[in-house]
């Protein structure tokens, strides 16, 4: 096995990625970074965690922002606990750990938002722990070398291979971090989890059974996942010459206590909205349709219709009953965090 951890490193060595967060390794920037890649890409993570490391250079500067500011910095990546978990661990670590992230992976999974692997990434990579880091890359080249057939899905799994890894593991500082790296360059890069994976260029094509028996698309398994919801909705624009009506949404749920668009359930007619619109104390004097969109969520799917309504001005709007508040153009550039999910619809006010 020492042999095949040679090779994988000397291919890393020569077609490692440069990435802004593995040119200064601090335990800061490494968390931020691998939270920020959790379900997004990478080229679109970089420009995002460039903007972020400025406005908030560092743990105590996290700590201390504003709900508003951190989620306008947040704005376009999504799962935006993501950054409210950043922020809380932020907290705890300058209240209990002197402003340092622990260096152990049992601690740090302790702290809102890090699970086993981002413990793991943090620890072997930052701190030069000897640790696993097992993300999907690793589950995918794992079960491809050895034509595992278990369900990537299930915890016991995820756990065994762990395990497995975890044993092969050079015990040398910072070798582990290393090797955790070179797993997720090898299957971001040639163990690709869509289309055919790049055989030819593997540092393992000799050891990997999936690939010595033709079949590495079949792997990894796992249960298929279930359908995702639709919901219908309506999305209004209402505006005057200045402002647009923006709201709040709940602090639990979906996009929970981020900015929106107001909207209804269903697929409403423009009678229906006008209906809506009065009750709210809103007088239209134009409304006009807007496209369809689609938004996709992880477990549910928005197919949205829209309405933009103009109005002379807000005078009788009831807030107590629609929750919004007044707010012009440059606020919603700069202030305000609306999420991706209304992206087609900030572009007619923008």
């Amino acid at each position: 096995m020492k042999t095949s951890i040679r090779k994988l490193l000397s291919w890393y060595d020569k077609n490692r990625r440069i990435l802004p967060w593995r040119e200064d390794p601090s335990p800061y920037h490494v968390w931020i970074s691998e939270i920020m890649l959790q379900q997004t890409r990478v080229e679109a993570v970089k420009p995002y965690y460039e903007r972020f490391l400025e406005a908030l250079p560092d743990i105590a500067a996290l700590a201390a922002v504003p709900d508003d500011a951190l989620m306008k910095l947040w704005q376009g990546l999504g799962y935006y606990s993501r950054a409210r978990n950043l922020k809380r661990a932020a907290q705890i670590v300058l209240a209990e750990y002197g402003g340092e992230l622990p260096s152990d992976p049992e601690s740090l999974e302790k702290l809102p938002g890090i699970g086993c692997y981002t413990a793991g990434a943090v620890a072997s990579i930052a701190y030069g722990r000897c640790c696993p880091a097992v993300d999907g890359n690793a589950l995918r080249i794992y079960t491809r070398m050895h034509a595992d057939p278990d369900d990537i899905g299930k915890e016991q799994t995820k756990r065994r291979i762990r395990d497995a890894i975890a044993a092969v593991l050079p015990r040398e500082p910072f070798a582990a971090g290393r090797v955790n790296q070179a797993l997720m360059d090898l299957g971001a890069t040639v163990c690709l989890p869509t289309g055919l994976p790049k055989c030819a260029e593997c540092p393992w094509k000799s050891l990997c059974q999936a690939h010595l028996r033709r079949c590495e698309t079949e792997f990894p398994r796992s249960a298929p996942k279930k359908a995702r919801r639709i919901e219908e909705r309506t999305i209004l624009l209402i505006e005057d010459a200045d402002r647009i009506l923006i709201r709040r949404r709940p602090d639990r749920g979906l996009l929970a206590g981020l900015y929106e668009l107001p909207g209804l359930e269903g697929h409403r007619t423009e009678n229906e909205v006008l209906t809506w619109c009065r009750a709210q104390g809103i007088e239209p004097i134009r409304m006009t349709p807007i496209p369809p969109a689609k938004h996709v969520f992880t477990h549910i799917e928005w197919h949205m219709t829209g309405m933009r309504i103009r109005v002379d001005g807000f005078e009788n709007l009831f807030p107590e009953t629609i929750g919004g508040i007044l707010v012009n153009k440059e606020e919603i550039a700069t202030r305000y965090s609306i999420p991706s999910a209304f992206s087609n619809y900030i572009l007619y006010i923008m």
